[in-house]
């Protein structure tokens, strides 16, 4: 783990977090096994029509706890890496915990994800350990990672969801791994160790390895767990797990709120709707997406309703016409603003006034602390920030000289200490709570003969906050490429489907800076303002 020349606080910072219980001396394991202990009769369910699971926080635990008798029969423990991607299946929870127990680094990845990103995770990170689904969707993994894999030292490979039928030579059925004797206590570990890699993608061309410590993560989950309002009935998890926030939300925070949890592996509003009312759940937030998906749906009804007394949103923009809606509803709404990187940098609670919890990000969260620059970029710094990426010049790059951490987004304060976004210096999309990154599209666009030049920057949209929209100037002479001829060559170099743009524009030239960089700024304020004639658009 010295290879990624990762970040440590200042001993001053150190003493601050630990005398305000921000820190303490538990592991991840630590965590783990005090929640799944106290919550052995809580239900867990997946409810999926490829693979439903009913059981316990118990079922789960024991599983967890063979599996990672399995592993450390095979000498993983401590420090080495174990990276799934799965759907939000039962098998990633017991993966996640399996590895929790061993002190092993987590590495989850978004089960969209292709072939392209796969690789370069692999290759940065060498897991010890790779879990995947046989397919999902219209993803094979088996196909990917039986490709993929013999380049990367060939690691220990269980696949979920096989059913009997026949695998690649490397891989092993997850059910084979759960029949060792169960481990009785979690690893010893430094506290101060990686405990998590969670893949983001954003300004660079490659995702971004985020690494958080055992410390770290453990304060993000109680952070979480700080801003949840403590009403309503047990939520539906829809994010994805292989989804930093997703995987936080679905594995972590409930072990501290002693509520069932209720995973979907696809977020199909109809379902949704018909689960909340069989099952009493409700539906507490996230990106706006979630929220919107359900109330513009006609089979939304008044007891639906009684099912959400409250939506915590962020993960992507949040427009106020959106929590002004649900407020009018009787849904109360409250908004937050975090990355990857740092997770729960403000927020506001449900008590405090309507105007700050709809139209600003909230305040500063317990041991939080941010400045502004002279450009108005938010810097931060706090027991939740990460400790760096795996790429060592990311992180230099990231932190300023005296260890603030350098957002890429711009805002505003008001006098009350609440905090509005109002735009980004980085370079990426956030669509329905997930990253895209603009120069990753823009240089796969750039394949296309036709296109002399692309901008991709984010448009706004009612259901996802965003959407990625194609600015393409094109050689001259050249015919602007359609959407369904977009969609063939991004299919056919592997780039995950939900980075694909969503409207194209053909521009004569771009705004620019004296230097002769295009403006995006002035491209988002255009998209906004509706100066663009449509080209073409999958809406």
């Amino acid at each position: 783990m010295s290879r990624w020349q990762l970040r440590s606080v200042s001993d001053e910072l150190r003493r601050e977090y630990r005398d305000n219980g921000w820190w303490d001396d538990a592991s991840l394991g630590d965590l783990v096994a005090a929640g799944l202990d106290r919550m052995h009769d809580v239900p867990f369910r997946v409810r999926s029509q490829v693979r439903p699971w009913d059981g316990t926080f118990a079922d789960i635990d024991r599983a967890a706890r063979s599996l990672a008798a399995t592993w450390r029969a095979r000498g993983i423990g401590a420090g080495d890496v174990v990276m799934f991607q799965l759907p939000n299946w039962v098998e990633a929870g017991i993966t996640f915990w399996a590895a929790a127990y061993l002190g092993a680094v987590v590495i989850p990845v978004v089960h969209f994800y292709g072939a392209k990103e796969v690789d370069y995770i692999l290759a940065t990170t060498k897991p010890d350990v790779v879990v995947t689904a046989v397919r999902f969707g219209q993803s094979d993994f088996a196909a990917t990672y039986d490709e993929l894999l013999p380049r990367h030292g060939s690691p220990c490979w269980l696949v979920a969801g096989a059913d009997g039928e026949a695998l690649p030579a490397g891989a092993t059925p997850f059910e084979s791994a759960l029949g060792g004797s169960p481990i009785t206590e979690p690893a010893a570990v430094d506290p101060d160790s990686p405990a998590i890699v969670a893949f983001t993608s954003g300004t660079t061309k490659d995702p971004k390895g985020v690494v958080h410590s055992q410390r770290t993560i453990g304060c993000e989950a109680r952070q979480l767990h700080h801003m949840f309002p403590g009403i309503g009935p047990p939520g539906i998890t829809g994010a994805p797990v292989g989804h930093f926030i997703g995987m936080v939300n679905a594995f972590l925070v409930p072990l501290l709120r002693d509520l069932p949890v209720t995973l979907v592996d696809v977020w199909n509003p109809e379902r949704v709707l018909k689960l909340m009312l069989d099952e009493g759940l409700g539906m507490s937030g996230g990106a706006t997406y979630f929220l919107t998906s359900l109330l513009d749906h006609p089979d939304f009804t008044p007891e639906h309703l009684k099912l959400m007394p409250f939506a915590g949103l962020g993960g992507s923009t949040v427009p106020a016409a959106v929590t002004e809606r649900a407020e009018r509803l009787g849904i109360r709404c409250y908004r937050s603003y975090g990355s990857t990187e740092h997770p729960s940098i403000t927020g506001s609670l449900l008590h405090e006034p309507q105007e700050k919890r709809n139209r600003t990000d909230g305040h500063v969260l317990p041991g939080v602390e941010i400045r502004l620059t002279d450009e108005g970029e938010i810097e931060s710094r706090g027991p939740d920030r990460f400790i760096g990426y795996t790429d060592p010049d990311l992180t230099a790059a990231a932190f300023t000289p005296d260890g603030w951490y350098r957002t890429g987004d711009v805002g505003i304060l008001d006098a009350d200490g609440y905090l509005t976004i109002t735009d980004r210096l980085a370079d990426f999309i956030i669509r329905g709570g997930e990253n895209i990154s603009a120069v990753e599209v823009e240089d796969v666009l750039l394949g296309l003969d036709a296109i002399a030049e692309v901008s991709v920057v984010g448009q706004p949209d009612d259901r996802y906050g965003e959407r990625a929209a194609a600015m393409m100037r094109l050689h001259p002479g050249a015919e602007c490429p359609t959407m369904e001829v977009v969609r063939a060559h991004l299919q056919s170099v592997g780039l995950a489907k939900q980075k694909w743009p969503e409207a194209l524009y053909e521009v004569a030239d771009f705004p620019r800076t004296p230097s002769g960089k295009v403006q995006k700024f002035k491209l988002r304020a255009d998209l906004r303002a509706g100066r663009f004639p449509r080209e073409d658009s999958n809406a």
